[in-house]
């Protein structure tokens, strides 16, 4: 049994430390349980939205978000988050420094793409980020995942992941966090 630990988007705009992108509560809290997954695997990779503050899918404020969009690989609306050279772009607390990774995906990079799994970097699941490909190549059979947010990155890559009949799945949820329910 080959282990990879993946940290699902654990960065700085899914955390109070940014409240005005998109905080989840006790985001900045899961370094350690993400850390303590690593200890259990052969392999760590991390995943980072990279969104450009001018994508399809930015709205300006957090009363305007989650609006169905009509685009085929952006479907709904959300504020500018984790925008590269921000302090939201940034992993949170306790991480490991990105180059002490075995494998690094950058998901969100195009203004008309907003993926929320680690796999693919469009909706319609066409377009490989290559980790599945990679996980592949290392004999990986087995994935601890953790990170943010749970209901949306973490939950996706999970169930990608777990489609490929590939790997065995576990989602680790003391180190994930959800974003608060919006009405």
């Amino acid at each position: 049994m080959t282990i990879a630990a993946i940290d699902v988007d654990p960065q700085q705009t899914f955390t109070p430390l940014c409240p005005d992108e998109l905080p989840v509560e006790g985001g900045d809290k899961i370094g350690a349980a993400l850390n303590a997954q690593a200890a259990l695997a052969v392999y760590r990779v991390l995943t980072k939205d990279a969104h450009p503050s001018n994508a399809v899918w930015v709205v300006n404020r957090h009363d305007e978000m989650l609006q169905p969009l009509t685009h085929k690989n952006a479907d709904l609306t959300w504020v500018a988050h984790a925008v590269p050279g921000t302090q939201g772009f940034e992993t949170i607390p306790d991480l490991p420094a990105v180059t002490e990774y075995d494998h690094v995906i950058w998901k969100g990079i195009e203004p008309d793409l907003h993926p929320y799994g680690a796999c693919y970097h469009d909706l319609e699941e066409k377009l490989s980020t290559g980790l599945i490909e990679w996980l592949a190549s290392k004999g990986v059979t087995t994935l601890i995942v953790g990170g943010l947010a749970t209901d949306y990155c973490v939950k996706t890559t999970a169930l990608q992941l777990k489609a490929t009949g590939q790997f065995d799945v576990i989602v680790n949820l003391e180190a994930c966090r959800a974003l608060p329910q919006r009405r």
